[in-house]
């Protein structure tokens, strides 16, 4: 377990959502490494609380996707297979070309306008090297489309998704080779929305997109599986 476990205190928020959003955060940072225990009494010893918060917030990281418990072994951080992110994948890319369709429909200047904001926003974001920013910043470009396309049950569906589609996408984002075509294809859909031309090149925007992810990330959880072992 990492020595690096630090409890975000935040006056505002239950000890088990503070407690949450520390693991919930040590994960997405690969702090916490896919398989490793969750043992309550070091992670309580560990963020200077006691055992009922720790599994509360377990139980909320399952929720997500992001923990499991395992028959006489307790809980671990969720692993990452080649199924799960084809499968999340999969659906995500669905979901992004019915949304871009949708929002040439109804989107306006407004829109435009504040996704030109998110995109430029995303490209500096490349260039300070912070993963969670990056991501961030990712994850508004994103959803500036989604409620552009006017679906409230769309964007509920990809809500539902959004913990395990950002574990993946921060896993992607830790390779620096991946930010020339990801600003790519984020000019090309503003393009798109811009000149409402939803039957012309989402496709094109969005076809290689599932194998060239599932490639990168096997490569990246390759790379960080090597570290936790030296």
């Amino acid at each position: 377990m990492t020595d690096n476990l630090k409890l975000n205190v935040d006056a505002y928020l239950p000890l088990r959502d503070v407690v949450f959003h520390t693991l919930r955060e040590a994960i997405l940072k690969g702090e916490l490494k896919p398989g490793e225990r969750l043992m309550e009494l070091q992670l309580a010893s560990k963020l200077g609380v006691s055992r009922t918060p720790i599994r509360e917030a377990i139980r909320m990281l399952e929720q997500e996707g992001l923990a499991v418990t395992i028959p006489r072994r307790g809980a671990e951080v969720a692993r990452m297979t080649e199924k799960d992110m084809k499968d999340v994948l999969q659906i995500r890319e669905v979901l992004d070309e019915l949304a871009v369709r949708l929002a040439c429909d109804n989107i306006t200047k407004e829109e435009i306008k504040e996704l030109e904001k998110q995109m430029l926003q995303f490209e500096n974001s490349t260039k300070q090297g912070d993963i969670k920013k990056i991501a961030e910043a990712d994850v508004a470009f994103h959803d500036t489309i989604y409620h552009a396309a006017g679906n409230a049950k769309l964007v509920t569906m990809l809500d539902n998704m959004r913990e395990q589609i950002y574990r993946y996408r921060v896993e992607y984002l830790k390779d620096e080779n991946a930010y020339p075509t990801l600003i790519q294809e984020h000019r090309k859909i503003l393009e798109l929305l811009d000149k409402h031309e939803k039957e012309k090149r989402i496709g094109e925007c969005l076809k290689w997109k599932v194998p060239r992810v599932v490639l990168l990330l096997k490569r990246q959880l390759e790379k960080t599986s090597r570290k936790s072992q030296n």
